[in-house]
């Protein structure tokens, strides 16, 4: 069994692991929403307000700090107005981008703010820039967080919430290179000004106002963001960026075959995983290709990057609806998961947010569901074993030597983190064929005697279903031990563990 060795200073703390990059997408798409998150009041599967009860438990157990909502595509035709007061007052709208299907509104502002808030999550708000007004959306702004007796404050207060809520963040529309508008990325550098200026803070609620940027490697849209901001971040104080916009979001999917025939999330071999894999880990290249963008105009890191959508998408199940996106998720997606996560503990100088599209029944979902039945699916897993890393002082972990590789991947992947008294170490190893023996040197600190847990299954295209929830879970890892400072860990193929301990004062 091969051995890589690492280093990890425990006194040498990095920047901190924002929790915003553990966030969700929610979007009206397929059954994220209806079925998936909402039920209705008259719906025999427990409910709180027509709110699933069993999803806002698995979501609170992972401790998902924001949702973003209402999309994703379906924000750049969403008007928020038709979704509020009486139900059975909305009017019903189309759903053009996901299904052609129609929808009546019954899952609106307030039932979204009333979700967030029995999650325990931040709402993360994406307003209309595509077919939407600057004027609705600062209506939005105020109608969600002025606390007088202003028109929008007076029409909340109508309909049914007295005071205002907290919102922070705030979305600046949707993919407008595609999507949101089919733009040129100057065009919308310019509405993002506009957008954000007229999206205004209210009493002490500040909003943190999120630029739509590029997909994958179009850094041409993050240097027009950029060169947007150049005359507020020039001079001495560039950390006054009032009010246009505050970060900047870009969105890149796993897609291991062309979009077309993007191949099945259950039926693959061995050559399709390391494909996929290697798709995934793409991700540093992404991130640090946009984080040099921004550095040659922001030094000082003000402007804050947001991965806005992630997370593996092939081909829909065969047999349901091919627009509502709905696949399984196997101990593959979790391993993309893990590689992502790692990336962004990597880079959390630059990365504020980070969104999986999507939290239920879509693409790299954490949750399905099968009528009254709840899968946690294996990504839904490495959330829960992460989730100690969420604001915690990144560690960095340092491999003396080259890390193994197969096919030409990095198979090797470890980040750390320090908080509350203990450090959390999280391992992958991607190899589909051969365990792996870690040895870390844990220096700067006493450590206690570790608690280890380690996900993997008895295939890679394991998953978990209604009738089989526990295919891929998690379980004690045995294969751990610390002598003196060195920390060992054996990992099986294909597996993802984490290790903690408590520091000793």
């Amino acid at each position: 069994m091969e051995t890589v060795r690492c280093v990890i200073d425990i006194d040498l703390p990095g920047a901190q692991i924002s929790r915003h990059l553990y966030g969700h997408l929610t979007e009206h798409l397929g059954r994220c929403i209806y079925g998936g998150l909402y039920v209705g009041e008259d719906s025999d599967i427990p409910n709180e307000g027509g709110i699933r009860l069993d999803v806002v438990e698995a979501l609170r157990a992972i401790a998902v700090p924001n949702l973003r909502w209402p999309g994703g595509c379906f924000a750049e035709e969403y008007h928020w107005r038709d979704g509020i007061g009486p139900r059975e007052r909305r009017p019903r709208i189309v759903n053009s981008y996901w299904g052609d299907v129609v929808e009546d509104n019954s899952f609106g502002t307030h039932e979204f703010m009333a979700l967030c808030d029995m999650v325990g999550a931040e709402p993360y708000i994406a307003v209309n820039v595509g077919s939407g007004s600057a004027r609705e959306a600062g209506e939005w702004a105020e109608y969600l967080t002025r606390g007088d007796d202003s028109p929008m404050a007076a029409l909340r207060r109508a309909n049914g919430r007295d005071g205002p809520w907290r919102v922070r963040l705030w979305g600046l529309g949707n993919e407008p290179w595609g999507c949101g508008g089919g733009m040129r990325p100057e065009a919308y550098a310019d509405l993002a000004r506009v957008f954000g200026t007229y999206s205004r803070d209210h009493g002490d609620n500040q909003l943190y106002r999120v630029a739509a940027g590029s997909t994958a490697d179009s850094y041409e849209w993050t240097e027009a963001l950029m060169k947007a901001l150049e005359l507020r971040l020039g001079g001495a104080r560039p950390e006054r960026l009032w009010p246009t916009f505050q970060a900047i979001s870009f969105h890149h999917y796993t897609v291991p075959g062309p979009w077309e025939n993007k191949g099945s999330a259950t039926d693959f071999g061995v050559d399709e995983y390391y494909w996929t894999m290697a798709k995934a880990a793409r991700i540093e290249e992404l991130i640090a290709g946009h984080a040099r963008v921004m550095d040659a105009y922001d030094p000082k890191k003000t402007v804050g990057l947001v991965l806005g959508e992630w997370g593996a998408w092939f081909d829909p199940e065969p047999g349901t609806n091919p627009a509502f996106l709905f696949q399984q998720s196997t101990m593959r997606d979790a391993l993309v998961a893990s590689t992502h996560l790692d990336v962004f503990h990597r880079n959390a100088d630059r990365l504020v947010i980070a969104n999986i599209g999507q939290a239920v029944n879509v693409l790299q979902a954490v949750l399905l569901t099968d009528g009254a039945a709840l899968v946690r699916t294996p990504t839904y897993h490495v959330f829960a074993m992460n989730k100690d890393h969420q604001d915690a002082d990144s560690l960095a972990v340092r491999l003396p030597d080259p890390a193994p590789a197969r096919r030409g991947l990095t198979t090797f992947s470890s980040t750390a983190s320090r908080k509350d008294g203990h450090v959390l170490i999280s391992l992958t190893n991607l190899d589909a064929a051969n365990g792996l023996t870690v040895e870390l040197d844990l220096r700067g600190a006493r450590l206690g005697d570790p608690t280890a847990t380690v996900l993997t299954a008895g295939a890679l295209n394991a998953h978990n279903t209604a009738q089989n929830p526990d295919a891929v879970r998690p379980a004690p890892l045995g294969e751990a031990r610390i002598e003196g400072s060195v920390l060992r860990v054996r990992l099986p193929p294909y597996a993802f563990a984490t290790v903690k301990l408590p520091v000793l004062e």
